[in-house]
């Protein structure tokens, strides 16, 4: 049974800085479109108030939710634990996306650590916090973090980044402006 909370209390909170991934969903206005579900981990997820968090979005290579956002905002952050209490957590809301190379990016990226693979930052007001249990998702044992991306990117270095973000992150797969055509706009 799913509980609705007010905000992102202590108990969510603590839940929320438990879980070694997360998974981002959006989706385009056209009920055609792609509905897009994203893992993400490396550290990068921040609860910046009791109805606000953010991401570092990393580079990969699509950019789907980029061009949601752009289109709507419309965004749900979920966890889920692989251990201990079966927990979901789910945060609704609207998100602004920050690109890099633009002083909102800038303001924001202090809360992150130093991951060469940064291409934004998604800031979330959390209009939604619910969360439900996880009886039918499995145990997993937690081995480690992968590094296979941050040694991609080193290994790219700025300009390389730069340039696969223009290949690959410039439209979403239904043909929606995504993040390589926004970063491209501010010159990074």
């Amino acid at each position: 049974m799913s509980t609705v909370h007010s905000h992102i209390d202590e108990g969510i909170r603590e839940f929320i800085l438990q879980q070694k991934m997360f998974f981002v969903g959006s989706a385009p206005l056209d009920g055609e479109g792609h509905v897009n579900i994203s893992p993400k981990g490396l550290d990068s997820f921040r609860i910046l108030g009791d109805h606000k968090v953010a991401y570092l979005d990393l580079t990969g290579s699509g950019a789907e939710t980029a061009a949601h956002i752009a289109e709507n905002g419309r965004i749900v952050i979920m966890f889920c634990a692989f251990d201990g209490k079966p927990d979901i957590v789910r945060l609704h809301g609207k998100a602004t996306h920050h690109t890099l190379g633009t002083q909102s990016f800038d303001a924001l990226r202090p809360h992150f650590g130093e991951l060469h693979s940064a291409r934004s930052i998604f800031e979330i007001d959390v209009t939604r916090v619910a969360d439900s249990c996880g009886y039918a998702v499995p145990l997993y044992e937690y081995q480690g973090q992968r590094d296979t991306l941050i040694r991609y990117a080193e290994n790219k270095g700025v300009e390389g980044m730069r340039d696969y973000r223009k290949l690959k992150n410039t439209t979403s797969i239904d043909g929606l402006p995504s993040v390589g055509k926004f970063i491209d706009e501010v010159g990074s």
